[in-house]
């Protein structure tokens, strides 16, 4: 156990110590080789590369550096990621083989491994990390450090001000104070509701009950979303700080993070963050000798999506079915084994201690008048820069999608954007310049969610789109509810008889009609957002279902039993790509001349739409 003095001393001398991390002019001779350690990189050898590092230093008996394992660093389509400090030096997609060469021309030589350099979407390369747009226009509060410190190693989340906020909580603040500067803050849930989180403490504080409880819900389930994973794995004490503050706030002893098994390196993380937490006395008895008690435990969830609904999530800890029940009592007063429990996400967490620290009106001077601080969002889909990106609120989809984003791949054009996956809706071209946040998005039809963003081009299918979701919805229903489990399965039919070229234009009514039953009659949220996807689609993409009803033809190709391909000869200048990429020879034609599509052998699988650059295959 430390004492208050020994983990000021630590704060000190390792902040002084890991300058280097923020600071390019850092005054040292010392290199720190940073090491993307997340899912992503972790899954393309980043381990691999870590050890190569550190052999390759130890049989060169090269002094002065250090190899450090951190987070994510964002931007997951250029990793593995390497990053050396104090420089700044950015190398992407490195592979351990390469290990060697960085090691003898850049820090024996102090030469760059311009080969290795990131590009940026111009095509130039780019030498320091804050020099490409990716970063340009975001702002980490939540990701403050991911990609700085090693998420294993205590002592770094301290040197970067750790456990200071809940210091100043303990010391100096009454549970009263907290409620009041979270509250002023604009702080709203960063789940998908966007509840405030003030009201929400304020609420849980208020609710009689001599045991309390505080919970982080980290059953990330959307498709494509990585936020809350992406913290955990790389500053996993961020949220174990907030929620010693939370329970001392609302009054409580215990908390529970309910993360996903599916998330093996982040419970990893967790683990060890706990371990090291208890061993500094920050969990535990008498923390900070304030006389408060808090400790936490880690719950598995077996990767059911509707345990990402807060009464489900506490079925679940409790050891039942996760189903969700019926509200109310809502969980601030009967929650956790029916006792008070307070339930925010990982983001939500992971804004607290910056709150705290520096002070309420500086978080309410980031984003809009109702939508403030920033968004942690995961970008996917058909956008050149795939990652993690944290803007403020307000910024613009066409921010996001292109100057974030990089664009849309092979010059093709933007159709529309997901956002809050099974649960919200598409947000198509004419919204582009729509501000994200809570109001501009349900405004038209669509919801922040968790924050996971698919953008699409051109060749993809909104029906085929809506089916996917409603696929992914039946086959997650808890099937409590008749309009949940029975109502999305009619839905889905409805949508692969269109899909199938056995649709009619009365289903475009049904489903509307199906729609919004559902949304009226399902208990929980999730059952009542999960016809979003087919109703904003059917509001912007409506001729896309009377196509398919009406004239069984798909625009795009994907629903292959609708698809009719041809070549445009005017369009078509003779390059041959869709020819050396048609996985069943059934494009026609040698040297400059026009194509043509044997129809006998076309199996309508979309690839030549995709890959011709002229976009003459219609």
């Amino acid at each position: 156990m430390k004492t208050l003095e020994e983990i000021h001393i630590i704060r000190e001398n390792k902040r002084r110590e890991l300058d280097l991390r923020v600071n390019t002019k850092a005054d040292t001779r010392e290199k720190h080789i940073l090491v993307c350690h997340g899912t992503g990189c972790t899954s393309s050898k980043s381990p691999e590369i870590l050890e190569n590092f550190r052999r390759i230093l130890k049989e060169k008996n090269i002094k002065n550096v250090r190899v450090i394992k951190t987070g994510c660093f964002g931007l997951c389509a250029k990793g593995p990621i390497v990053i050396i400090r104090p420089e700044d030096t950015f190398y992407a997609m490195v592979t351990p083989e390469d290990c060697e060469e960085i090691i003898d021309t850049h820090i024996v030589k102090g030469e760059i491994v311009e080969r290795l350099l990131c590009k940026d979407i111009d095509g130039k390369k780019v030498k320091a990390l804050d020099e490409l747009n990716f970063y340009k226009k975001q702002k980490r509060i939540a990701l403050k450090n991911c990609g700085v410190i090693n998420p294993e190693d205590i002592d770094e989340y301290i040197a970067f001000n750790g456990y200071k906020a809940l210091e100043k909580v303990l010391k100096e603040m009454t549970p009263e104070e907290v409620v009041d500067v979270v509250s002023k803050s604009g702080l709203r849930g960063r789940g998908g509701a966007g509840f405030p989180t003030g009201k929400k403490w304020e609420l849980t504080k208020s609710a009689k009950g001599e045991q309390k409880y505080v919970v982080c819900n980290a059953d990330e389930g959307d498709p494509g979303a990585f936020m809350d994973r992406s913290i955990l794995e790389g500053d996993p004490h961020t949220v174990l700080e907030a929620m010693t503050i939370a329970g001392f706030t609302i009054g409580a002893n215990k908390g529970y993070i309910y993360v996903r098994a599916e998330y093996p390196i982040a419970v990893k993380r967790l683990d060890i963050a706990i371990k090291q937490a208890r061993d500094y006395g920050l969990l535990g008895k008498n923390i900070f000798d304030s006389g408060f008690d808090f400790d936490i435990e880690i719950r598995l969830g077996a990767g059911a999506f509707v345990c990402g609904e807060e009464t489900a999530l506490l079925e679940s800890i409790e050891g039942k079915r996760g189903q969700p029940r019926v509200k109310p009592p809502y969980p601030a007063n009967a929650g956790l084994w029916g006792k008070p429990t307070l339930i925010n996400n990982v983001e939500t967490y992971a804004n607290i201690t910056q709150i705290i620290l520096n002070g309420f009106e500086w978080y309410s001077s980031i984003g809009t008048e109702k939508s403030k601080g920033t968004k942690v969002f995961a970008l996917g889909g058909n956008v050149n820069n795939i990652g993690l990106v944290e803007v403020p609120m307000g910024t613009t989809l066409r921010e996001i999608v292109y100057d974030i984003g990089g664009g849309i791949p092979n010059g093709r054009d933007f159709k529309a954007a997901q956002t809050g996956g099974p649960s919200g809706g598409c947000i198509p071209k004419e919204h582009l310049d729509t501000p994200i946040d809570y109001e501009s998005l349900k405004e038209i039809g669509s919801m922040m969610g968790s924050g996971g963003l698919i953008v699409m081009d051109d060749t993809k299918c909104m029906v085929s789109l809506a089916k996917f979701y409603l696929e992914f919805t039946v086959s997650e229903s808890c099937g409590k509810c008749t309009p949940c489990r029975i109502g999305t399965k009619r839905m889905l039919e409805i949508l692969e008889r269109l899909c199938n070229g056995e649709g009619e234009e009365s289903d475009i009514y049904r489903l509307e009609t199906l729609a919004k039953n559902i949304q009226k009659a399902s208990i929980c949220g999730l059952g009542q957002s999960a016809p979003n996807p087919v109703i904003s689609t059917l509001n912007y993409f409506r001729e896309e279902f009377k196509e398919h009803a009406i004239d069984k033809a798909c625009r795009t190709a994907e629903c292959k039993a609708l698809a009719k391909i041809g070549i445009d000869e005017e369009k078509c200048k003779g390059c041959g790509l869709c020819q050396k990429h048609c996985p069943v020879n059934a494009i026609i034609g040698e040297g400059r001349d026009k194509r043509r599509i044997d129809q006998s052998l076309c199996i309508k699988c979309g690839t030549c739409i995709a890959t011709c650059p002229f976009h003459a295959i219609v």
